[in-house]
């Protein structure tokens, strides 16, 4: 990952200036000055006091305070001097971004990813490891806490510094709760509480939230959707899940399962009674999984009984586009039932960009024969375009979604089990 050069700076941000007691108003102002002076800061570093009287319209003596706070809290470095302009050489501010650290994570159906980040976004370090045949909650927590200690102790950062860890996880999440309410693709995943598996287990406050959804805020953040404030993030692997962003926020829906379109009823596939602790119909179609047995099954009829009837989804593809009639079938059954699901996605929700990730999601012969059936409606077709982020989609946005939650806590270490890691994203 590379440094963002615009880090994000939530709204809402609230600083302890470690300042005396003072009448309310006051305060909330103070904060909400130097919350636009660590904006302006992290956006701008390095400058000088005179820059950030000018691009936030504060006055100097405003300005000069704001930033003596932020200095005593850590927050901010002075570096030297910069260029004069005749008269006295400005003093350069930057912000500290080793201050602290934040971890984000990636539960997935085969590993686990880790990201270990400073405040700017920048990755000091990555960790990852193959599930093993044990998949239980229990286990993988282990695991990913042994991660944790691993990259905490190969980069020197003591534990204090560590200010947050959001993990992202697959299946319908309630992120008020912290707990995984399924995971058909992880065995025994039922009402599991993954917040509180993972802080016992790393000492460290946690955010979790559904794996699809992070990838759409790693999307948002520095990716194909970037400024975008309505879109979809559309994951194709071994499973099939959509990270919908409206009005610049997450929507979670009232229950936690919006976005779970791999349950999605589609016109001309089996009309099933949908059960969270089951595979939907349009995810056991256009999954991974799905794709490999429809091209199993038309290799059978084929008289076909080699290596070629055992290929992956992307080598069904791969094929499609060297030629391969079979292979084209299956291309574009996939990509009409794919259109589908779009189509009425956007009808109901009129997102401007849909972009498709995954491992199956991201291929390009999948996102030009899925754009050919778009383009055949007059109205209700969105831009489609694939993850420029690629697999690293979630960790992206595991890594904003720690950065935000460490922000709204005034880049403090979160109590674990305080129960103030917020949920709005």
């Amino acid at each position: 990952m590379k440094r963002n050069p615009n880090p994000p700076v939530p709204v809402g941000t609230d600083l302890d200036l470690d300042s005396p007691a003072v009448p309310a108003r006051p305060k909330r102002m103070r904060e909400a000055n130097c919350r636009e002076l660590l904006r302006l800061l992290r956006q701008n570093s390095p400058c000088s006091r005179a820059d950030l009287v000018r691009s936030s319209g504060l006055t100097a003596p405003t300005v000069s305070a704001g930033i003596a706070a932020l200095h005593r809290r850590g927050l901010v470095d002075f570096i030297g001097s910069g260029t004069s302009n005749g008269g006295r050489p400005p003093r350069l501010l930057q912000f500290n971004a080793g201050h602290g650290y934040v971890f984000g994570a990636d539960i997935g159906g085969s590993n686990v990813r880790l990201a270990l980040a400073d405040l700017n976004g920048t990755v000091r370090g990555r960790w990852s490891a193959a599930l093993r045949s044990d998949r239980s909650p229990e286990a993988v927590t282990d695991m990913l806490a042994a991660g944790v200690a691993q990259l905490r102790e190969q980069n020197g950062i003591p534990a204090k510094k560590i200010l947050c860890l959001a993990a992202g996880a697959p299946g319908i999440t309630d992120v008020q709760a912290g707990r995984v309410i399924s995971a058909p693709n992880l065995t025994g995943w039922d009402d599991v509480p993954i917040r509180q598996l993972i802080e016992d287990k790393t000492g460290l406050a946690v955010r979790v939230e559904n794996d699809v959804n992070l990838g759409a805020l790693g999307e948002s953040w520095c990716g194909m959707a970037r400024h975008v404030r309505n879109f979809v993030f559309l994951a194709m692997g071994t499973g099939v899940g959509a990270g919908l962003v409206v009005n610049g926020k997450l929507y979670h829906g009232s229950n936690w399962s919006a976005g779970e379109i791999g349950y999605l009823l589609v016109p001309g596939l089996p009309n099933l009674i949908l059960d969270v602790n089951q595979l939907g119909v349009l995810e056991s179609v256009i999954g991974g999984k799905g794709i490999e047995t429809a091209w199993a099954e038309r290799c059978s009829r084929a008289g076909i009984s080699n290596s070629l009837q055992s290929l992956r989804a992307t080598e069904v593809f791969d094929r499609a586009t060297e030629g391969d009639e079979m292979a084209r079938e299956v291309l574009h059954r996939t990509a009409e039932i794919l259109s589908l699901a779009i189509t009425n996605i956007s009808l109901v929700l009129n997102m401007s960009l849909v972009v498709l990730g995954g491992g199956v999601g991201r291929h390009t012969a999948l996102l030009e024969a899925t754009r050919q059936f778009l383009n055949r409606h007059h109205f209700s077709r969105p831009q489609l375009a694939v993850s420029s982020l690629g697999a690293d989609a979630q960790l992206y946005g595991a890594v904003w979604l720690a950065l935000q939650t460490a922000e709204t806590h005034g880049f403090r270490r979160i109590p674990v089990h305080s129960g103030e890691v917020p949920v709005e994203a």
